[in-house]
């Protein structure tokens, strides 16, 4: 049986191979346009020439999303353990004015829909919106660093690297948090990642199991619970929403769910 110290080793390999593997086909929100170009193809993964329609790199290298977890699981390593004011130089340095993620056109935030034939794909990475301001707060010197807006998933691939680290740690939640905030400040964001987080260590310390979103509920419903916050009620209605949509198409229950 896969020990518990292996299984945090494959959190962290699965999550940078999948985000490599699905970056060629990022971001490709029309779905018969998807359809058309994967046709009856069953292996997807690392899809050549990239389709990517907002930016194209090498691929094989991560998305703007597995770059941020790495930023954390490198820093995790260097200071053996959670040093919140090195992951935001580290994060500075990394995505910063000095790295491959400047570029002119994509300075400033964009709606996506705005994206012009002519100038998308960039050549190049792709900055999110809560990095590009992460870079503006850190920069001014301001203690709260994250997005008050961005509700987007960035927070929920930014948690793997601390949960596969602090799995069993009774102040896992409270770090996690922590890494969230450095960019994301929305509670919404924080919310669904931290029942990311719980999800991840729920696997990690218990290997494969059918009654994850159960035992996820359970502790998120415990008014004793680690690391409480006021949308934990609203997202247990959402696990329960899944429980309930587990037989229905992927799709269809994908559409149902989304929260715009």
């Amino acid at each position: 049986m896969c020990s518990v110290d292996r299984r945090r080793a494959a959190a962290v390999l699965g999550a940078v191979v999948a985000d490599a593997a699905a970056q060629p086909l990022h971001w490709i929100y029309d779905l018969n346009k998807l359809d058309n170009l994967i046709g009856q193809a069953e292996d997807i993964a690392f899809w050549e020439p990239s389709a990517n329609p907002y930016y194209c790199i090498q691929t094989g290298r991560q998305s703007g999303y597995g770059d941020q977890a790495f930023v954390i699981l490198k820093s995790l390593v260097e200071n053996k353990g959670l040093d919140i004011q090195s992951l935001k130089d580290a994060t500075y340095n990394f995505f910063g004015p000095e790295s491959d993620y400047e570029n002119p056109v994509n300075a400033v935030y964009k709606e996506k829909s705005d994206a012009q034939k002519q100038t998308f794909p960039i050549k190049g990475p792709w900055r999110h919106f809560s990095v590009k301001e992460f870079l503006v707060n850190h920069k001014a010197g301001n203690e709260q660093t994250g997005s008050p807006t961005d509700d987007q998933i960035d927070g929920v691939v930014r948690i793997v690297p601390v949960v596969a680290m602090y799995a069993g740690h009774p102040d896992m939640l409270n770090m996690a948090e922590e890494v969230i905030r450095v960019t994301q400040e929305s509670d919404f964001t924080v919310v669904v990642a931290l029942c990311a987080a719980r999800i991840l260590e729920h696997f990690i310390l218990n290997g494969p199991s059918d009654q994850v979103l159960e035992a996820v509920i359970k502790q998120m419903e415990d008014p004793h619970r680690a690391n409480p916050q006021e949308l934990d009620r609203a997202m247990v209605g959402k696990l329960r929403e899944v429980l309930h949509g587990q037989q229905v198409n992927h799709r269809d229950i994908a559409k149902q769910l989304r929260i715009d």
